[in-house]
């Protein structure tokens, strides 16, 4: 083993540890990849910032935008909405109907995407039929990962082997190559589910519509205070009174009159006999009722029908793939002040966080109940940071542009079906069409894209070149054939299948096939057959993230929603797993002879 390989062995070690650990971003460990690379000598400037030239990540970027422009002007939600239509209650039915519909809009638009447009149109159905949420958003997020392998531009892995397999001189696939095995797979795991599958998901609904203070336990911090003739508070504005500054309470409501008063309450006075309804600790409630004159009423008798009225409202909201403040907490976004809503309470992983929300970092999947003003929620509908839970009503879209948008989406496909384009052309001619032509402004492309994805991918292919260069990849091979080789090309295969599924669950599934692609190819090469079957065995592999929520930002999405458990995933996909692994022995060599 040469220096070089060990060099690399050890860079690539060190980023799975730190991928394992998320302790650091996955970009900022991607940029701390390539510049190791770059310091040590290993690639040239040219070869280390080639990641960000590269087509595969192109496309990738561009794909984000054509799927925001079928989304924000209706055309996936109309899709969705319409196959979940004939559904009717039956929960088996259901789940086929949800993941057919989220595996066929993954086909062509990014994963996570499909999952978010629909996630709201799921939830509302599972409620409406009486089925839990925990029974039907796993079939949701794993159809989407399903979905994503039929086609080229469904999953950056599929973009990232086939770039891959150009880089070594063999020939890329084309848009539908993966189409036969993608079905495959797809159809198998909905079959699965269907039959057994979601006999394993939990029964464990967390959110009905009945009444959200209930669901998030707010009745234990939902307090009505009424103001005594004494009270230092009387004639103060509720901004004056300093309940939030000094008792961390919220004012979310004020009784005047037997009349309710909710919204912008902050320039409101407060007189003798006023009821406030106050969202606090009872510690701080408690404090407040010794100090400044209010006693505390016992009996509560707001819930979230008082709390929604003609001027204010209560909704829930996750936050989505593409906020920008991931790890950030509500007191450094400053969300009050930003959005002029006030959030009552974090789902947060297996918990209801609601005392002080301003301290906890905010994270993918995470779900805010939020109270405030009609019209700024209707602003925080159209805020990409965030998924309302609640199917999307048209004014909110920009329906009369859908007709150009799906003109521009079919465009693009025939174009490359046809070979009259490279894709990376044909994708960044529909992006660039859709702000042309008035469905994006420049702004909302930009916000559309995944930038920590493209920075991961970028970042991490120039040691898929370092692997190449420095035989890293050829000996990481011959190790693999010394173990296995005598077992015949499919027991080689099957051991790229396995590595890349335990890899793909503790970093982004792009990495792992970036990673592990260029060591299939040079396995196949040192056995003398066809790379096309490693190669795309590697990319279904990568997608096939089913046994941690971990594995895929889709699984993660839904966590909070579904109120899931970690190992409810490893449950349900562990069988699925070992199910696509027999599929991709028995199929992949038929399609593709080694």
């Amino acid at each position: 083993m040469t220096p070089e390989i060990t060099l690399v062995l050890t860079i690539l070690g060190i980023a799975i540890v730190l991928f394992a650990t998320e302790r650091i971003r996955v970009d900022l460990i991607s940029m701390m990849v390539l510049l190791s690379l770059l310091l040590t000598g290993l690639l040239n400037v040219e070869e280390a910032f080639s990641g960000f030239s590269n087509p595969a990540v192109i496309t990738v970027w561009a794909i984000y935008i054509v799927s925001e422009g079928l989304f924000i002007t209706g055309v996936a939600d109309y899709l969705g909405q319409r196959i979940l239509g004939i559904s009717g209650n039956h929960a088996g039915r259901l789940t086929v109907v949800i993941m057919v519909a989220v595996g066929t809009m993954s086909a062509f638009m990014n994963n996570i995407g499909a999952t978010a447009v629909l996630l709201p149109a799921v939830v509302a159905i599972g409620r409406k039929t009486n089925i839990p949420a925990s029974k039907l958003l796993i079939p949701l997020a794993f159809g989407s990962l399903l979905g994503g392998v039929t086609t080229l531009i469904g999953t950056p892995p599929n973009l990232l082997v086939s770039s891959a397999l150009a880089d070594a001189g063999f020939e890329p696939f084309t848009l539908f190559d993966y189409t036969p095995m993608g079905l495959i797979v797809m159809v198998s795991g909905i079959t699965y589910f269907a039959v057994a599958g979601r006999h394993l998901l939990p029964d464990r609904d967390t959110h009905s519509a009945e009444d959200l203070t209930v669901d998030y336990k707010l009745r234990n911090y939902l307090t009505e205070l009424k103001v005594l003739p004494e009270s230092n508070l009387v004639g103060k504005t509720i901004v004056d009174t300093h309940l939030g500054k000094a008792y961390d309470l919220t004012v979310m409501g004020l009784m005047r009159d037997g009349h309710l008063q909710t919204g912008d309450l902050s320039d409101t006075h407060v007189k003798v006999d006023d009821t406030l309804l106050v969202k606090g600790s009872i510690t701080k409630i408690l404090e407040v009722q010794d100090r400044i004159g209010i006693t505390l009423d016992p009996h509560m008798r707001l819930g979230e029908l008082d709390l929604k009225s003609s001027e204010a409202s209560m909704i829930e909201v996750v936050i989505s793939q593409l906020a920008d403040f991931a790890g950030k907490t509500l007191k450094e976004v400053d969300f009050r002040a930003k959005y002029g809503l006030t959030v009552l309470a974090i789902w947060h992983k297996e918990a209801v966080i609601v005392n002080r929300l301003s301290d906890v970092p905010l994270q993918l999947g995470d779900i805010l109940l939020v109270h405030g003003p009609r019209q700024r929620l209707n602003y925080l509908r159209r805020d990409l940071a965030f998924i309302v839970l609640e199917p999307v009503t048209t004014e909110h879209r920009r329906t009369n542009k859908a007709l150009l948008s799906l003109i521009i989406f079919g465009g693009m496909i025939l174009l490359v079906s046809f070979g009259m384009l490279h894709l990376a052309t044909a994708v960044v001619l529909a992006a660039m069409l859709m702000v042309l032509v008035g469905i994006l402004a420049m702004n909302e492309a930009y916000a559309s894209i995944e930038w920590q994805s493209v920075f991961l991918i970028a970042g991490m292919l120039p040691l898929g070149i370092a692997m190449e260069q420095t035989g890293t990849a050829d000996f990481l091979s011959a190790q693999i054939i010394d173990l296995v080789g005598g077992l015949g090309p499919r027991a080689i295969m099957i051991g790229l299948f396995v590595l890349t599924t335990i890899i793909t669950e503790f970093m982004s599934n792009a990495a792992a096939a970036v990673l592990v692609a260029p060591i299939a190819i040079s396995s196949a090469v040192a056995l003398g057959v066809a790379p096309q079957a490693f190669a795309m065995g590697v990319a279904i592999a990568a997608s096939n993230s089913f046994l941690f929520p971990i594995g895929h930002q889709a699984s993660v999405l839904v966590y909070g929603p579904g109120g899931y458990r970690f190992f409810d995933y490893t449950k349900v996909g562990l069988p699925l797993t070992l199910m696509i692994w027999l599929l991709l022995i028995v199929f992949l060599p038929i399609l593709w002879p080694l």
